[in-house]
């Protein structure tokens, strides 16, 4: 069975963090461990509390997972503040597994989920230390100081994020506007897009946490990066359709 550890914050409400990357890892029949980086007080209204856990306790958690059972792939979420930040880039030091990084800089609510030096330890250390990032539209421009809602602003993203050490990155496009949501996967010099109607409903909570899990569970699976990609869009796109509905805010999507 493929090996996951995932580093993330803990989301109360079940949609997002934690405990929709373990969903989603068990849909994918894949083990996931974990290493909880802050646990929040939500539901599918805001985010009412960030507690972040101490940054020693995180880097233990971490060496537990991977002394004892190992990974195939580890996917990296919320990190709420530089000094777990750094203590995640240090643990991961001198480790060759390859990195899933979903750049959770804001939740969907607004609430501010990563401080200005977790934004720094991203741009100087963790990006260059990823397979491949994905960032929605928002989070790139605030890595990249560019919004990349044309093909000519996608190519100056793309090489800010290259400069800064990332060799692929998938833009996700929920955030975008239009009929069409476009994810587009900028790896080995090529754009490569994935496409699906956008589906008018309020049930989208978790979807970058799913998406960034899901990409991860393929690539421990052996998939090539595209296939992984390809596949976990589809995933998503599927979660979003059969939404249990659950809440009054932004909703859960269905993992199962």
């Amino acid at each position: 069975m493929p090996r996951l550890l995932v580093i993330a914050g803990s989301d109360s409400s079940g949609g997002a963090g934690i405990q929709a990357d373990l969903k989603t890892a068990q849909s994918f029949g894949v083990y996931a461990q974990t290493a909880v980086t802050a646990v929040t007080v939500q539901d599918t209204h805001k985010v009412h509390s960030v507690n972040p856990v101490s940054p020693g306790i995180v880097a233990a958690q971490i060496a537990a997972a991977l002394n004892d059972i190992g990974a195939d792939v580890i996917k990296i979420g919320m990190l709420a503040n530089g000094e777990i930040a750094a203590a995640v880039a240090d643990a991961l030091e001198a480790c060759e597994i390859p990195v899933v990084l979903d750049t959770v800089l804001l939740s969907s609510s607004g609430a501010r989920l990563l401080d200005e030096a977790g934004l720094a330890v991203l741009k100087k250390r963790l990006i260059r230390r990823s397979l491949v990032v994905t960032p929605n539209l928002p989070e790139a421009e605030a890595l990249t100081g560019i919004l990349p809602v044309s093909e000519h602003r996608l190519r100056n993203a793309a090489m800010v994020f290259k400069m800064l050490g990332g060799e692929n990155v998938l833009f996700k496009g929920g955030h975008g506007e239009g009929d069409v949501v476009r994810d587009i996967l900028w790896s080995g010099g090529e754009f490569i897009a994935f496409e699906a109607p956008r589906q008018q409903t309020r049930h989208t909570h978790g979807t970058g946490c799913t998406l960034a899990t899901a990409i991860a569970c393929g690539l421990a699976q052996g998939r090539d990066l595209r296939d992984a990609v390809a596949r976990a869009h589809v995933y998503v796109q599927q979660a979003i359709k059969t939404a249990p509905g659950f809440g009054q805010g932004r909703g859960p999507l269905n993992h199962g």
